[in-house]
């Protein structure tokens, strides 16, 4: 799946070597190319696009460690003031790759992850329901997709997450640990799998919607629209699908023209008041029962059927009856 040389790709060898400062030195690089997203950098704008469009940007475990390190040659390159995450293809990003994390645990990881909580397969042998569950291991395992997905949310400079499409489960969680939410009017964003087989990992929904309305869509699976999540405060814009593009370089020029200093200044004193919430202790306890939502019995039940029949029956079958399977643009019920 990778092609990682020791730790790390070669392409992404030239970026962080030449220092921050690199008066006199080689610059870092305009684009690099990971394998689960592309990094370019565009006068002062880093944009870091997921690059899996046939298989809907799905999470696999190369995402967070992708993620984080383009987050991280962004927050060093001092030409970049803003830095702004996106999709290609068809959405943003559909969650985590269901054929790897609940069919057969049998795709491979990252390099280096083999026997590690990273390995697919030794996290199979820790769902089997006939055997015994080491909460601690599927802790470990998806802690550490919740640290790369948070390097939005703790990198010094602004982020900005560009969604269209789709959003939803573990995209949500990406998405709502930028500092900046802009959508198309039409984008479907939630997190279905509370319905069975999961709980937000990431802790965001309450820090960004406020306790009740993040209750509505956990308590019964419901996604909004782009346009909702604007008027619910969860998004500051939601321009029509052909607007996006130029209301979102809008967005990012003006954060653009701001010096890095005031950036990083106003980001840490705003953080400092979202931090001060607990938005790591609700991650810590939203990834402990997210593994727990995957060992009860409805649990099993889901990854055994999507073993056997596949993984977009499973979840045919638990949406259809709350009647947004596949609905396009979401929206919660009426």
């Amino acid at each position: 799946m990778t092609e990682h040389p020791g730790t790390r790709p070669a392409a992404w060898r030239d970026d962080l070597a030449d220092g921050p400062l690199f008066a006199g030195r080689p610059r870092p690089a305009d684009q690099a190319a990971y394998p689960t997203l592309t990094y370019e950098v565009t006068g002062r704008i880093a944009r870091i696009t997921f690059d899996r469009p046939e298989r809907g940007n799905a999470i696999t475990a190369d995402t967070p460690l992708d993620l984080a390190h383009a987050v991280e040659r962004a927050d060093l390159d001092p030409r970049v003031h803003v830095i702004v995450v996106a999709g290609r293809g068809k959405g943003f990003c559909g969650g985590y790759d269901l054929s790897i994390f609940a069919e057969s645990g049998t795709a491979d990881g990252p390099d280096g992850a083999e026997g590690t909580v990273l390995d697919p397969v030794a996290q199979a042998r820790n769902h089997d329901p006939s055997g015994q569950w080491d909460p601690m291991v599927d802790y470990a395992m998806m802690s550490r997709f919740n640290r790369g997905f948070s390097s939005l949310l703790h990198a010094n400079k602004p982020t900005v997450a560009k969604l269209h499409g789709f959003a939803v489960a573990g995209g949500s969680d990406i998405a709502l640990f930028a500092d900046q939410i802009i959508c198309a009017d039409d984008t479907k964003i939630g997190y279905p799998p509370t319905r069975v087989w999961g709980v937000p990992a990431a802790g965001m929904w309450a820090h960004r919607l406020g306790d009740q309305r993040a209750k509505r869509l956990l308590f019964t699976g419901d996604c909004l629209t782009g346009a909702q999540a604007a008027e619910w405060g969860l998004a500051v814009e939601a321009p029509p699908p052909d607007r996006l593009d130029e209301r979102t370089e809008d967005l990012l020029e003006r954060i653009a023209r701001v010096p890095i200093n005031q950036l990083v200044m106003t980001k840490l004193a705003l953080n400092s008041a979202l931090l001060a919430q607990g938005v790591a202790n609700s991650g810590m306890i939203g990834t402990v029962f997210d593994g727990v939502s995957r060992h009860t019995r409805e649990g099993y039940a889901f990854q055994s059927r999507a073993a056997e029949a596949g993984f977009r029956e499973a979840v045919r079958e638990r949406d259809e009856p709350f009647g947004d399977h596949k609905r396009k643009g979401g929206g919660v019920a009426r």
